[in-house]
C-alpha cells in the first residue's frame, strides 16, 4: 500500500506539467504546420495549447501541486507557444517578401518574453484579481485565429477588401505595448454553484464552450479581439492609466532595499512631552580623571 500511494502522489504531481508539455507539443506543431502551408491547422493548434495552458494551472490547483519548477515551466513553454508561434504564423502570412518587416515579429516576442518574467517576478506565476497587462496566452491566440476567421463567410463578402497587411503589422506592435502595459485585464470568472456569481459564471463559460464549439472559426477572434479591446477601453475610461504603480517590477530589488522603505506617517508627538515642571538629578560625585587611572596603573 505505500508503495502504491507514492506512485498515486508521483502520477498527481506529473499531472500539471503533462499539460504544460502538451502546451509544447501544439506550439511547436503549429510551426511545423506553417512550414507545411496547413495556416489553419496552425491556428488551431495555438488555441488548443491555449485552452491546454489553462488546465494546467487549473489542474494545479485543483490537486494543489503548483510549485516553483511548474510556474518557470508553463512560462518557458508560454514563450514558445504565444510568442514565437504566433509570430512564426504572421511572418508567414504577411511578411516574408518583405526585407525588413520581420522585425515586427521580433518586436511582439520580445514584449512575450518580458511579460512572461514580470508576470513571474510581479504576481508569482499567478494572478491574484486580474492580469496586470494583456495576458500572452490572449495575444498569441488573437493572432492565431486570424486565419481561421479569414476563411469564413463573413470575413470574405464584408472585410476582405481591408489592408490587412497593415492592420495586422499595426495590431502586433498594439499587442506588444499592451502586454508589456500596466492595463488591467480580469481574469476567467471562477464556476459553480454555492453562489449568485459562481451560478452566472458557469452559465457563462457553458454557453460560451457550445458557440465556440459550434462556430469556432467565427468565435475565438471575434471574442478574443473584443476581450482586448474592451480592458483597454475600461482601463481608460475607469482612469487606472492615471494611478499607474510608482516602482518599476522589470528592475531587480533587494530585500535589503525593499525592506528600508518605510512608510512616512504624521505623528501627534504632544503626549510624549512631559507635563508640569522638568526636575533633573544632577550626579554630584566629581567625573573620573582618565589621566590619574594611568598614572596609577603606572
Amino acid at each position: 500500500m505505500p508503495g502504491r500511494r507514492q506512485t498515486l502522489q508521483r502520477g498527481v504531481i506529473i499531472l500539471p506539467s503533462a499539460f504544460t508539455l502538451g502546451n509544447l507539443f501544439f506550439g511547436v506543431y503549429s510551426m511545423v504546420s506553417v512550414s507545411r502551408g496547413d495556416f489553419m491547422w496552425a491556428g488551431w493548434c495555438i488555441i488548443i495549447a491555449g485552452i491546454l495552458d489553462m488546465l494546467d494551472g487549473s489542474v494545479a490547483r485543483l490537486t494543489r501541486t503548483g510549485s516553483a519548477f511548474g510556474a518557470e515551466l508553463d512560462s518557458l513553454v508560454d514563450a514558445i507557444s504565444f510568442g514565437v508561434a504566433p509570430g512564426y504564423i504572421m511572418f508567414a502570412l504577411f511578411f516574408e517578401d518583405a526585407e525588413w518587416s520581420w522585425v515586427l515579429s521580433f518586436v511582439y516576442i520580445t514584449a512575450v518574453v518580458v511579460r512572461l518574467a514580470r508576470f513571474n517576478i510581479e504576481q508569482g506565476g499567478e494572478a491574484k484579481r486580474y492580469f496586470h497587462g494583456l495576458p500572452s496566452p490572449s495575444a498569441g491566440m488573437a493572432l492565431a485565429s486570424y486565419y481561421p476567421f479569414s476563411q469564413t463567410t463573413f470575413f470574405a463578402t464584408s472585410l476582405s477588401d481591408l489592408p490587412w497587411q497593415q492592420i495586422m503589422g499595426v495590431g502586433m506592435v498594439l499587442l506588444a505595448v499592451l502586454m508589456v502595459s500596466h492595463v488591467p485585464y480580469g481574469k476567467v470568472g471562477k464556476i459553480g454553484l454555492r453562489s449568485t456569481r459562481g451560478i452566472v459564471n458557469t452559465i457563462t463559460a457553458v454557453t460560451a464552450i457550445f458557440v465556440a464549439v459550434s462556430v469556432p472559426e467565427y468565435y475565438f477572434f471575434s471574442v478574443l479581439v473584443l476581450y482586448i479591446v474592451w480592458g483597454l477601453l475600461k482601463s481608460v475610461a475607469l482612469g487606472f492609466l492615471d494611478r499607474l504603480p510608482g516602482g518599476d517590477p522589470l528592475l531587480d530589488e533587494d530585500e535589503g532595499e525593499a525592506g528600508a522603505r518605510t512608510e512616512v506617517r504624521d505623528m501627534d508627538y504632544g503626549n510624549l512631552v512631559p507635563q508640569g515642571p522638568i526636575h533633573l538629578e544632577v550626579d554630584s560625585q566629581p567625573t573620573p580623571d582618565p589621566d590619574r587611572g594611568l598614572e596609577e596603573q603606572a
